[in-house]
Parts: C-alpha cells; sequence; structure tokens
C-alpha cells in the first residue's frame, strides 16, 4: 500500500469503478420538498395553514399535534402592521388526543374552522368574541378512526347569503367607474343559514355534515357507487359549488379521474322559525350522486404538442413517474354584472415527478410539473330518431343536458407548485401558483396566460393584472393567501409562519413616473378593498400594503376613490336616516381612522381624528336605536343590567362630547371676536386654524350623528319616568340612577345643545343658498370637510354666522365655567399631551365608554386576579366585557350591533394575554383618573393597589 496502487489497474481499465448507479439527483432547494411532494401524491387534503375571510391564520405546529392562530395587527406603538405572536388552541389538541392533524379549513363566512387528523376524524370550532378565543361546535370523537375514513376533499356549503360584488374597474374620461352588482348565490345551502360541509373518504363515502337548528350536528351518508371494486380507494377529491347542485371529481390510485354531480334536496327547502319551532319539522338533507365522466388519459402529455421538446417522452400513462398531486375543479368565472352568469367550470391537475428516483418510481427527463386541463361543457342530449316512433304517454319528456370534459392544452413548468389558489371572491379573475423556490405566478383564469404586468391601463380585474407581484422570499411547503389575496402567510421549513405581501412601484422605476401605472394601482387597491366591503371580509391585509408602500402624500387619492367605489355621499344635510344603514359608511370611516393611526399615544392626522370622532359617535348613536327598538319588541329587557351598563358609560361619554364641542367653539368665537366684521381678516386667520370640534360641526354627517345622540339622550329621560326603580335589581336600580343624575346634573341641557345644532344647520344651509350650491353641488364641500379636514369656501360665511349668532345666543343657557374646567383627555379625541398621558396610565373600553382599572397578575407579593379584555387589532383600543358576567340581553344586543367579534372601527378582537407587572407600576395611575364620572373608579384602583 505504501507504493500507492491504481485500483482501476486491477480491473484493465481505467474509470471501470461504475456500479450502474444513476447520477446523483440535485439537492432539492427546499428542505423537506421530497416528503411534501409524496403526501401531496397520497393525499389531496392536507392545507396545514388557512386563512379566515374575519383576518384569523390558523395552522398546524410543527409536530402536528397543535394548532395556532396569528392575525395581522397595528402596533400600539408606531401603528405599523405585522404579524401577530403565536395563539394555541388548547381546545383542538384536546378533541385529537395527540393524532397527527393533517387539515384545516374555515367556512365561507370566515367564523367556523374545520380540523382534520390522519384517522379522518373531524371536529369544528366557531370564533365567539376574538380571533383567538374559539368555541366548540362539533367533536372529533363523534367519527371512528381508521384508515378508510381518511379525508381526501372536503368543501364547506357557501351559506347562501347575498354580497355586493364588483366586477372590474374601468377608466372613463379619465376617471374610473366601478361596476357594482348584487351576487345570490344559487348553490345548495342550509335553508336556515347554518353551517354545513361535505366530505369525501378515501374509501369513497361521501358524508355530509350539517348544523341543525339547536347548535347540534347531525350527518348524511353517501357512496360513490359507480366506481369498480379495485378503484374505490381515492387520493384525490375536490369540489366545486355550482348552479344548485355540486360537481365533484376525484382520481383514485388506479389513475382514474371520475366526475360526479352531488344533488342536495332539504325537506323542508325553507326554513320558518316562527313555524317550525319542532325538531320533527327541522330541515334534513338528502343526497343524491349522479355518476358523469371516467378519464384515464393514456398519456399526460399533449400528442402532437411540443413534439420537439418532448418527442422522447410520449410514454403511456400507466407508466409514467408523473403522478398526481394537486387536483382542483375551478369555478366558472362571472361574466356579466347583471346576474349571476358564468361560464363553464375546469378542471385542473397537477402531476409532479418524485425527486429521487427508485424501483417504483424510475428516472426520466421532463419538467418538474405537467399542468392538465379539462374545459367542463354543457351539451344538451339527444336520442336516437327511432326513439320518436315509440309511443309514449308522456306527451313532454326532459332531457338532463350531459357534461362533456374537454382536454385542453397542457402547461409545462419546470418547478414544483405547492399550491392553487383561486383569488378575488365571487369573480375568480385570476389563479395563482405557489412554486417550492418560493415564487408565486399569478394566471388570468380563462386563457392560463401569466400576469406579466399591465396590458390594458383601462381596464382592472385584480391586483395581479394591475401589475402587483409576490417578490421572491424565503420557500415554504404551506401557504394561506388573505382574504383580499394581497398577502399571504408561509410556513417555512421549520413550520414557522412567515409574512409576504405584494409589492408594487406605483409608477416610479428607473427615475421615471408612468401616471398610467400609479392611477391603474390605485384603482386595483380600491377594487380589492370593495370586493371585501362588498363580501364582509377582512381587510387589514389592503391596509397592511397601503400604509407599508403608498407614500403619506399619495394616500388620500386611494381615499377618495374608496368612497367614490362605496358610493358614500358626505352630504347629510337632508337624507340623515341612511346614516344608520348605510353599509359602507364605517368601512370607509374606519380606512380614513387608520391611514393616519401612528400609535395608540400620538396624534393622529386630523382627516384620521375625523373619522374616528365619527366612528365613535356612530357607536352611541346606533346604540340607542338598538335600545329603544329592542325595547319596544322585548319591553323586559328595558332594565337589563348590561344593556344599562353600556348606556350609562355612552350616556356619560356623549355628555362628554358636547361638552367638549362647546368649550372649543366658545374659545374659537372668542378668539375671532376682533376679526368678525372683517371678511378678508376672518378667512386669513381661519385658514391658520385646525380646530377638530369646528369641523365635526360644520360636517353634515357628524352634525346628523349628533342629532341622533341628542334624540337618544331625550328618549333615554323619558323611558325613565315610567320605569318602577323600588321593583328593580339593586344593579340596574343603580346604573338608571346613575344614568338620570348626568343628564341632571349636565352644564349643557339636551335642548340647549338641539338648539345650538339647529343653529349651525340654519348657517350651513344658508351658506350654500347664498353661494348656489344645490343638492347635487354640496357632496363635494361635504366630502372636502369629511375626508380632507379641509373647510372649503363655501362655508366660511356658515363659520361667522356661528360665531357671530349662533355662539351668543346660547351663552346664558350654559354653564360655561363647567364646560371649561372640564377634562376632556378620557374622551380620546383630543391630539395633545394631555390625553396621551391619560391614556397611559389608564384605558378606556371603547363599547362600554368606562374607564378600565389597570390589568394585574400574579406577583411574588400578591396575587390580583387578571381581567380578560379585549384589544383591537386596528384602533389598539380595548374592551372589558370579556372579564365581567354578561347577560343574555345585552349579548343579543352586541351580536345584532356586531360587537361580538369586530370593535366600534370596523377591527376585529384578539383576547390580551399579559405579562407579569409588580405593584410598583400603578404609580400615578390615580391622577389619570381623575376625570368627570371618574371618581368610583379612582377608589377602585386605590382598593387594588392595597390588595
Amino acid at each position: 500500500m505504501d507504493e500507492s496502487i491504481n485500483v482501476d489497474d486491477l480491473f484493465g481499465e481505467a474509470h471501470s469503478l461504475d456500479l450502474g448507479l444513476p447520477p446523483p439527483a440535485a439537492l432539492p432547494s427546499t428542505k423537506g420538498l421530497a416528503q411534501c411532494i409524496d403526501e401531496m401524491r397520497l393525499l389531496g387534503c392536507r392545507q396545514r395553514i388557512a386563512w379566515s375571510r374575519l383576518g384569523a391564520i390558523a395552522y398546524i405546529s410543527a409536530d402536528g399535534l397543535r394548532v395556532c392562530v396569528r392575525n395581522l395587527q397595528s402596533s400600539p406603538s408606531d401603528g405599523t402592521w405585522g404579524l401577530s405572536d403565536e395563539f394555541p388552541l388548547a381546545p383542538v389538541t384536546e378533541a385529537h388526543s395527540g393524532n397527527q392533524l393533517l387539515h384545516l379549513s374555515w367556512s365561507d363566512a370566515g367564523s367556523e374552522l374545520a380540523v382534520v387528523d390522519s384517522m379522518g376524524r373531524v371536529s369544528i370550532y366557531s370564533i365567539f368574541m376574538a380571533l383567538n378565543n374559539i368555541t366548540g361546535l362539533r367533536q372529533a370523537t363523534y367519527d371512528s378512526g381508521d384508515d378508510s375514513n381518511q379525508i381526501v376533499g372536503l368543501m364547506w356549503l357557501n351559506p347562501g347569503r347575498q354580497v355586493h360584488a364588483f366586477q372590474q374597474a374601468a377608466k372613463l374620461n379619465s376617471r374610473w367607474a366601478y361596476s357594482p352588482f348584487r351576487w345570490r348565490p344559487t348553490h345548495p345551502s342550509h335553508p336556515a343559514g347554518k353551517s354545513s360541509l361535505i366530505t369525501v373518504t378515501r374509501a369513497g363515502q361521501i358524508r355530509l355534515m350539517y348544523q341543525n337548528i339547536d347548535g347540534k350536528w347531525a350527518e348524511v351518508p353517501a357512496e360513490l357507487k359507480n366506481t369498480g371494486h379495485s378503484d374505490r380507494l381515492l387520493t384525490h377529491a375536490t369540489m366545486v359549488a355550482t348552479q344548485g347542485t355540486i360537481l365533484l371529481a376525484t382520481y383514485s390510485v388506479c389513475q382514474k379521474l371520475c366526475l360526479y354531480r352531488v344533488e342536495i334536496a332539504w325537506n323542508p327547502n325553507r326554513w320558518d322559525p316562527m313555524v317550525m319551532r319542532s325538531p320533527n319539522k327541522w330541515p334534513v338533507p338528502a343526497v343524491r350522486l349522479l355518476h358523469y365522466k371516467i378519464d384515464m388519459p393514456s398519456s399526460i402529455w399533449d400528442i402532437g404538442n411540443d413534439t420537439n421538446q418532448h418527442t422522447d417522452q410520449s410514454l403511456p400513462f400507466a407508466n409514467s413517474v408523473y403522478t398526481l398531486t394537486r387536483l382542483e375543479v375551478i369555478p366558472g368565472q362571472v361574466d356579466s354584472p347583471t346576474g349571476p352568469t358564468t361560464t363553464s367550470p375546469w378542471i385542473l391537475g397537477v402531476f409532479s415527478k418524485p425527486l429521487h428516483t427508485s424501483s417504483e418510481f424510475p428516472a426520466q427527463q421532463g419538467p418538474a410539473s405537467v399542468i392538465v386541463r379539462w374545459q367542463l361543457d354543457s351539451a344538451q342530449q339527444s336520442f336516437h330518431p327511432k326513439f320518436d316512433e315509440v309511443v309514449s304517454k308522456k306527451s313532454h319528456v326532459q332531457v338532463r343536458p350531459k357534461i362533456e370534459m374537454r382536454r385542453l392544452e397542457n402547461i409545462y413548468l419546470d418547478k414544483y407548485v405547492i399550491s392553487v389558489d383561486p383569488m378575488e371572491h365571487v369573480t375568480t379573475p385570476a389563479l395563482t401558483f405557489t412554486h417550492d423556490d418560493g415564487t408565486i405566478t399569478s394566471y388570468e383564469t380563462k386563457t392560463m396566460a401569466v400576469f406579466s404586468g399591465l396590458e390594458d391601463p383601462s381596464t382592472v380585474n385584480c391586483l395581479a393584472q394591475a401589475g402587483f407581484r409576490f417578490p421572491p422570499s424565503t420557500p415554504g411547503l404551506s401557504i394561506a393567501f388573505s382574504p383580499n389575496s394581497c398577502a399571504a402567510v408561509v410556513l417555512d421549513c421549520e413550520g414557522q409562519p412567515q409574512l409576504r405581501w405584494m409589492e408594487h412601484n406605483f409608477g416610479s422605476s428607473g427615475g421615471l413616473y408612468d401616471e398610467s401605472k400609479f392611477s391603474a394601482a390605485i384603482a386595483a387597491l380600491t377594487l380589492a378593498f370593495s370586493r371585501g366591503s362588498g363580501s364582509d371580509s377582512n381587510t387589514d391585509d389592503i391596509m397592511m400594503i397601503v400604509l407599508g408602500q403608498l407614500p403619506p402624500d399619495n394616500q388620500p387619492a386611494f381615499l377618495g376613490e374608496v368612497y367614490r367605489a362605496l358610493s358614500v355621499n358626505c352630504n347629510f344635510t337632508v337624507e340623515q336616516d341612511k346614516l344608520l344603514t348605510h353599509a359602507y359608511i364605517p368601512r370607509a370611516l374606519s380606512l380614513q381612522a387608520s391611514l393616519g393611526f401612528r400609535g395608540k399615544n400620538r396624534r393622529r392626522s386630523m382627516p384620521s381624528a375625523i373619522a374616528w370622532a365619527v366612528l365613535q359617535m356612530r357607536h352611541s348613536s346606533v346604540l340607542y336605536a338598538a335600545y329603544f327598538q329592542n325595547t319596544k319588541n322585548v319591553p323586559a329587557e328595558q332594565n337589563d343590567s348590561g344593556i344599562l351598563h353600556a348606556l350609562l358609560g355612552n350616556t356619560k361619554w356623549t355628555l362628554g362630547l358636547s361638552h367638549y364641542i362647546l368649550n372649543e367653539i366658545f374659545d374659537l368665537a372668542d378668539d375671532f371676536e376682533s376679526v368678525l366684521h372683517d371678511t378678508e381678516a376672518f378667512t386669513q386667520k381661519l385658514k391658520t386654524v385646525t380646530s377638530l370640534p369646528l369641523l365635526l360641526i360644520l360636517s353634515s354627517m357628524s352634525r346628523a350623528y349628533m342629532r341622533f345622540i341628542c334624540r337618544g339622550l331625550r328618549g333615554i329621560r323619558g323611558g325613565f319616568e315610567h320605569v318602577n326603580t323600588a321593583a328593580l335589581e339593586p344593579e340596574s336600580r343603580t346604573y338608571w340612577v346613575e344614568i338620570c343624575r348626568a343628564l341632571e346634573t349636565s352644564p349643557v341641557r339636551v335642548d340647549v345643545y338641539e338648539k345650538f345644532l339647529a343653529g349651525v344647520d340654519s348657517a350651513v344651509k344658508h351658506a350654500y343658498q347664498g353661494s348656489g350650491f344645490g343638492d347635487a353641488e354640496r357632496p363635494s364641500p361635504e366630502k372636502e370637510l369629511t375626508v380632507n379636514a379641509r373647510i372649503p369656501p363655501v362655508l366660511i360665511s356658515a363659520v361667522q354666522t356661528l360665531f357671530t349668532q349662533t355662539v351668543p345666543s346660547i351663552r346664558s343657557d350654559i354653564k360655561r365655567k363647567e364646560i371649561v374646567l372640564g377634562d376632556y383627555a378620557w374622551l380620546g379625541l383630543e391630539n395633545h399631551s394631555r390625553m396621551a398621558a391619560y391614556r397611559k396610565c389608564c384605558e378606556v373600553d371603547i363599547l362600554m365608554k368606562v374607564p378600565l382599572q389597570p390589568t394585574l397578575v400574579q406577583s411574588d407579593s400578591s396575587a390580583v386576579q387578571p381581567s380578560r379584555r379585549r384589544r383591537c387589532v386596528r384602533c389598539c383600543e380595548v374592551s372589558g366585557d370579556a372579564g365581567r358576567p354578561r347577560t343574555g340581553p345585552w349579548t343579543k344586543m352586541m351580536h345584532r350591533l356586531n360587537h361580538l367579534r369586530n370593535c366600534a372601527c370596523g377591527g376585529a378582537w384578539v383576547m390580551e394575554t399579559f405579562e407579569s407587572v409588580s405593584q410598583g407600576d400603578l404609580s400615578n395611575t390615580g391622577a389619570a383618573l381623575s376625570g368627570p364620572g371618574h371618581v368610583n373608579m379612582a377608589k377602585a384602583v386605590g382598593a387594588v393597589g392595597s390588595a
């Protein structure tokens, strides 16, 4: 061995040490990709992360035993958006008893979550009061667990509710026009609006699980009887709801693709809760299966297509190394805003080759993935002419149209496809493919052409078509897209979620600027926000994109487009009752408030401050209206302690608001006294003033809400006169007494404030009339006030009248000294240091309008039970109602007002998690609680500190 023997010489020739092994395959670019491809081949139902339309992001942990949730949230410190901390859902872990979790799916409404484990057992949960707070609806123990029950396909049934959809945005005469239309799905749905879903098992069993009127779950089984015994083992199943039925496509281990039509008939097919109270009359479904087509393609390659590139690859399908890893039925696209007219659906299959060769899958050249498509065309059936000679007792025989599966041209990809996701809601203008290297590509649904840029600058259908792109990022093996498809969360190789979002240069590229690209980008964002608003989807993802990428100077352009697209008319000088029923006003105001939010204790921009104040007025207005409507329908709930507690806090808040506004207006009137009779000087001085109360008073929208509030305060005072307080429970009696005391001791009576509002109404009306502004011209200055926070020239004379006539007319009716000495920091409206200092020490319940005591947890020296609080992910305000006993009437009212899941600003709730704090953190807390109506609260904090 010292002479360095050449081993090759022993075999007679050089380079002969070749064992016939195939060349080593290149290592995969993504860790775990080989296992992922293998799992996708064996089981088509393995979605490890899912993003709810309400904003919750649920994902399976790396060990496969837990489900955790996260969400997008705004930072309380600076207002920036990002991903929240992880919150594990303990009920899921308990329900599945250590079995591996494989699949997650949110319902169409986004409120129910289905969890599937490796034994095919399904548990269902519902979001109750926060995104990270769930309640169990269906236990996994209802199902028997074995391999044949593994779920290969799952679909939630559409609830059947009508939504407002938007087809596209088209530029007409240099302005974008949006095409809204009402869309009511004709899909099968539960007659009572309850939840229901369909699953397909590996053994070919179909189970329709549905929720009864009492909340309990039942199921109806069915079987795919038209498959042979050797073809019973399925690997993939996918479903899509069509007009009246459901199309089901399955794929088996024998490489057979089958198409079915699933018909669901409910008995009765309509639900009347006033008539059908008996369980015997609850809707019960029946499932019927119609077998349509079977396809066993002899080759995944298109014979005759790309012959130069794939001449050596026309292998029989049975001998090919390519296996199905993804199966989807793509719904037809809505073609017309006039109704639910759709194109035909089609089937998409992703066939992938293995990363590593084996005896089962030998080496074969070719692309990593092949997209195989089938168009589903409806064709009318016809009988042979000889059947016309047969005498039939039936004069008219209806022949059901048949479905033809037409093979389309294949698409070849050099990357592995991890997921295929339809984008947008209702219209589905794009399909997005996620690849193993982390790239995300969007395709036009009809032609499967890649969106490469802005092909038509005058028409926008979706974000991808307008030039929005997901930049390359860290690859992952599971992905979920946001409700509006402009963000995504990827589970990386370690199973940890990573946030990604679309980017756009907004017309600036290489030092040049393209106005058409900027305009199209704004229109695409507006279209996405409008679609989300119409379908009641969470829009935090769009806010994150706008705040993170759109320069502040360009954000007003986006906001103005949203107001136009949603047809939010800011002029409410006449039709004021529409304020309480307009579905899009809170959406537009919430967006406006969020665009200027820079942190919980920092100053908002003036447009943001206006929107924030109007949202709070709207909350109180709607609360009063709901209370009187509820009292009218259910008189016994008039004295419910939970509702009265909310009325007490909102009454003190609205009274404080009126005092705050009058105090500011009186100070301005005194400041402008020297220039009241010099129009030019008055105008110049007014340009230097930025007063939130003045803007709120001049705006017809906020003034109308103030009038609703005054009406509610008068109604409460009148209702108390008919209440026998001696017969009430002590808590309800205390709340009634406190409400009346607040009204009686107010330095400004309600009728005086109404007189003030009437004076402003008159001044604004005469200002418009004097300038020749009719109903058609008023929306523009009103929008200038509400959206841009600027006093339009037409209303300068109204301000003069306000200071010279309206203010002097009520001076003698108010106690000026008391409103001057009032503390308004707790209202959360003022943009000055006193409010910031107050909020650093104390938080106010955004719904109940009462200060909350500091949250404490167990420390070394003492133990204090923390109160459970919910925090809004958008405005970062808190609600303490999760920590106090809730009455039934209060819960029903909050549900009716949509506050069980959403803040008054429209943002979603999350349950807070607390860290340990020391008793020393209570310093200076009592000083912060020295506002009107807070004496009892300060005592409570003192009691907590001495505990």
